[in-house]
């Protein structure tokens, strides 16, 4: 997709400043920032500016390209507030490419890819076939994100309860959460939230007295006494199931 446009079309050149000479590269910043007002960018449209000002410009490319992933990983970060979540997408997969080893951007991917899903539109009108292929293709770049934040970072709880709601939600892969979701509540272990999502897999896979189990739990922390009658109310259709009540 193209929808950042113009703005992120980079020409990454230093031969702009051949003629320079003996100029030092924070000579050249500050010049930079002077002329061009490229300093300290928060809102959408001056990151937008900055990336377009600063990648065109820099003397030193190495640096350059630094601030400009985490101008796109900040960018990335705003769109996501406006649920602009294509535009989120596209900001941290061109933050990666400056940062590959940096967990958060592919949890930040694999959350934008998650939404970007449920925005697919058939526009072909060909009765839904490429709404439902588009929405596969984000979510497995979901599921793909996630797992590289896990690989870099085997300790990144977020992103262990992030594809335990992939895989029960939206894949339908309810067996490929569970030792996602186990992990995650050996480590956060008063998480209710957790907790419903893993009796939730457990349903699923047939793994009922499981189930059990963690309701059980959640009503005995009674955290929270929403959260602890949606409890009781699952605990008995679990009950009910395995007695065959209908």
């Amino acid at each position: 997709m193209h929808v950042l446009g113009t703005a992120f079309a980079f020409v990454l050149t230093i031969g702009l400043f051949a003629s320079c000479g003996g100029a030092t590269y924070n000579s050249v910043k500050r010049m930079q920032k002077m002329e061009e007002g490229v300093s300290n960018p928060t809102t959408v449209e001056e990151l937008t500016e900055a990336i377009k000002k600063y990648d065109a410009r820099a003397l030193d490319l190495v640096t350059t390209q630094e601030q400009v992933g985490i101008w796109y990983k900040i960018l990335g970060t705003r769109y996501l507030d406006r649920e602009m979540y294509g535009e989120a997408m596209e900001c941290f997969q061109r933050a990666i490419e400056t940062f590959p080893n940096n967990a958060n951007l592919y949890y930040y991917l694999a959350i934008s890819a998650g939404y970007t899903a449920h925005t697919a539109l058939d526009f072909s009108a060909n009765g839904g076939a490429d709404a439902k292929l588009k929405q596969q293709r984000y979510l497995r770049l979901a599921e793909e994100a996630y797992q590289r934040a896990l690989t870099i970072n085997p300790k990144y709880y977020r992103a262990m309860y992030g594809i335990g709601v992939l895989y029960v939600f939206e894949l339908g892969e309810s067996e490929k959460a569970i030792p996602y979701v186990e992990e995650f509540l050996r480590n956060q272990t008063k998480d209710t939230n957790g907790m419903f999502l893993l009796a939730h897999a457990y349903c699923d896979v047939g793994e009922l007295e499981k189930a059990l189990e963690l309701y059980d739990r959640i009503i005995t922390l009674n955290s929270n006494p929403d959260l602890t009658e949606d409890a009781k109310r699952n605990k008995q259709v679990v009950l009910n199931s395995l007695h065959g009540v209908q």
